[in-house]
């Protein structure tokens, strides 16, 4: 059964008229938010050398101030998109920029690996009021006919700040010290904030839900139990030891508490009927299980380009403009394939590409020729602009317009949650892996050095150096190693992204419908609310 499509009334004049400025706007919002990440992931090498180059963090410290953001912005997202919803967007908008914008100045001034992790969650409490009120926002200016190429265009500014990210810290890296990477989020923050006030309009469901405190906490804990204990395990070499098993075992039995709870709520921060929708759930697992595999493994490309290959932050960053370039260019097309072949086949298509290009890593070597990285770069690119795409806008078209908040929220925690979990899972692999692979070499190595040279391989290198003439040895099997676990983390992603194409294929719709018998556009039915008080 169909319905007509949505009037164009819907929408005010006044908004229509300028909905592309509006989003331009909204994009340079999502840019900062993206940009962070992007230009943190050229920039960990440097951070993790010791003072005055950097703070001296270790891969563990570098895995927490990565996900210290995730994590708090993946926790906090269901309540923010509620927030926005209550409150009124454009509100909450501002203030997440104005929070984040606070963190990338204190971040910047940081004085040792803790503080650093502090001030990154500081700004991932600001991003999690950003990320969700952008896609809300879209979708109460733009039409329903227009949203997908609008959604299209949203999806290729992560592409290019996917871009401008690491060649921007590549440039600051070589004028200034590490944490101007931070500090050039402030004039970003400080430019978007006037445009918004100029332009964006306020909108709010007229009948939001309540705020879930207790939801918020129980997620934040689990996740972060879970997450910990991920990591320590990478770290110890060791996921049967009882702190490890203890860590994970609370995350999950947090996490299963969290579920029971929202399912017993009457204003959850997820409200889990949505689930009960096969395509919207496919949609919300493709994003998951694919960020899963390619931040894994973008943690690992950093240190391959850098520690291995010896490019300069600059170099890695223009190195990785061939994956930005290709989301930038494909992301807004993509729905000319969904058109054509549905979203089944598009994002299955994308998804089996990304797990190709993951599994080319494990093929590398220390002198792989400079096209056939940038080729696989350029292919992985492509695959993320078909697999984005379709599933937000299946995500986003899924729910009423009024609870445009919740549904981005729940696509971008989603999205984090994945990251989040790729970061501490396939960098614990390859923590594992590479210190399984140097440990023969380290045996000569007095007791002090010999944990920190077998941490990573940046860990071994600075220890090569303090030796001196000595330490030369030490190179060559460092490089080995991380190869070999390179290539062992590699297949893991790549593996993980195989499980995402098969899902994708199983569950997403195929072509979308035609025409209704009347000539109107053809609209899916949204999932069904549950009912809420508040």
């Amino acid at each position: 059964m169909t319905r007509p499509a949505v009037p164009a009334t819907r929408v005010p004049e006044a908004v229509h008229r300028r909905r592309w400025a509006i989003l331009g706007v909204l994009m340079l919002s999502l840019l900062i938010v993206v940009l962070d990440n992007s230009i943190l992931n050229v920039a960990i090498k440097t951070i993790s050398t010791p003072a005055p180059t950097g703070i001296g963090a270790g891969q563990s410290e570098l895995e927490w101030a990565i996900n210290a953001y995730t994590l708090v912005f993946a926790g906090l997202l269901f309540s923010a998109g509620l927030l926005g919803d209550r409150l009124g967007r454009k509100k909450v908008l501002l203030g997440g920029l104005a929070v984040f914008g606070i963190g990338s100045a204190l971040a910047a001034f940081s004085g040792s690996p803790g503080e650093l992790i502090a001030y990154r969650a500081v700004m991932g409490l600001g991003a999690a009021f950003v990320m969700p009120a952008t896609l809300a926002v879209l979708m109460n200016v733009f039409e329903r006919d227009e949203q997908p190429r609008a959604i299209g265009i949203w999806a290729g500014g992560v592409g290019l700040a996917i871009a401008i990210g690491p060649i921007t810290g590549g440039v600051l890296l070589d004028h200034f010290w590490w944490g101007s990477v931070f500090l050039v989020n402030v004039p970003i923050v400080l430019l978007a904030v006037v445009l918004m006030l100029w332009l964006v309009p306020d909108s709010r469901d007229p009948s939001p839900g309540r705020v879930d405190p207790v939801g918020v906490v129980l997620s934040v804990v689990g996740l972060v139990l879970l997450v910990f204990g991920i990591i320590e395990g990478g770290e110890r070499a060791d996921f049967t030891d009882p702190a490890v098993l203890t860590a994970i075992g609370a995350g999950l039995a947090v996490l299963a508490a969290f579920v029971v709870f929202e399912q017993r709520s009457d204003h959850p921060s997820i409200d889990v009927t949505h689930f009960r929708n096969k395509a919207f759930s496919a949609a919300i697992a493709a994003v998951a299980l694919v960020f899963f595999a390619l931040m894994g493994v973008t943690f690992f490309s950093v240190f391959y380009t850098q520690s291995v290959r010896g490019y300069s932050p600059l170099e890695t960053g223009l190195l990785l403009l061939p994956l930005a370039a290709a989301q930038l260019i494909f992301a807004p097309r993509a729905r000319l394939l969904v058109d054509r072949f549905g979203n089944k086949a598009t994002t299955t298509g994308g998804m089996l590409v990304v797990a190709g290009t993951l599994a080319a890593f494990a093929s590398f070597d220390a002198h792989t020729p400079v096209w056939l990285l940038e080729t696989v770069f350029f292919l992985m690119g492509a695959g993320m602009a078909h697999i984005m795409t379709p599933t937000s806008v299946v995500v986003m078209q899924a729910l009423p317009r009024e609870k445009a908040g919740s549904a981005s929220a729940l696509s971008n925690t989603f999205r984090q949650v994945g990251g989040a979990l790729g970061i501490a899972v396939l960098g614990s692999v390859l923590s594992a892996a590479y210190r399984d692979g140097i440990e023969d070499d380290l045996t000569a190595l007095p007791a002090a050095l010999h944990h920190t040279a077998g941490e990573s391989i940046e860990g071994t290198l600075a220890v090569a150096a303090r030796l001196g003439p000595r330490g030369d040895a030490l190179i060559a099997p460092a490089h080995d190693a991380f190869l070999h676990a390179m290539h062992v983390t590699a297949l893991c992603g790549a593996a993980v992204a195989l499980v995402g194409a098969l899902v994708v294929a199983l569950f997403l719709p195929g072509r979308p419908p035609g025409p209704a018998p009347d000539g109107s556009a053809a609209e899916p039915a949204p999932v069904p609310l549950r009912g809420r008080s508040g």
